[in-house]
């Protein structure tokens, strides 16, 4: 099964130890010719959720994962894509060593809106805690954002 590249939230490995103990960690790398951006604001709790937009001048930090088909199926389910509100991609990432095939998840909703000021500390964290370079954290950290309730 191709390797899955986890992004946002997920990039935060003690999260993808709890979702997917069965899945080991391999390795980081970045998905050239896509950008994080926001979609689905009428969807999510606190606003936009995160996803992958094609995008030329851009790159995108990712954590790999040989996920096993049972944390597959536990995966789609946080995720959201057993009701089709993420769908699944194949994408190639860029590693220190070679490029390599995985899948990530796409939101299913147009692009547009802001996420929550929680949700982006949480995604700039789990960056962090991954190992992305300070100026990629520093940039999810100076995103635009909106407070709960607005």
């Amino acid at each position: 099964m191709p390797l899955y590249a986890a992004y946002g939230s997920n990039l935060d490995p003690a999260q993808m130890r709890n979702r997917c103990p069965h899945s080991p960690f391999a390795g980081t790398g970045w998905l050239t010719g896509w950008r994080l951006t926001f979609g689905g604001e009428e969807l999510g709790w606190e606003g936009a959720l995160a996803t992958l937009a094609e995008d030329s001048g851009s790159q995108v930090f990712v954590g790999l994962y040989d996920i096993t088909e049972q944390d597959r199926i536990a995966l789609d389910k946080w995720e959201g894509a057993d009701t089709a509100l993420y769908l699944t991609t194949r994408v190639r990432v860029s590693t220190l060593d070679s490029d390599v095939l995985a899948w990530t998840y796409v939101l299913n909703s147009y692009e547009g809106g802001l996420p929550s000021a929680r949700y982006l500390g949480l995604i700039a964290e789990a960056a962090e805690t991954a190992g992305a370079p300070s100026d990629y954290v520093s940039e999810l950290r100076n995103r635009p954002c909106r407070s709960i309730g607005v």
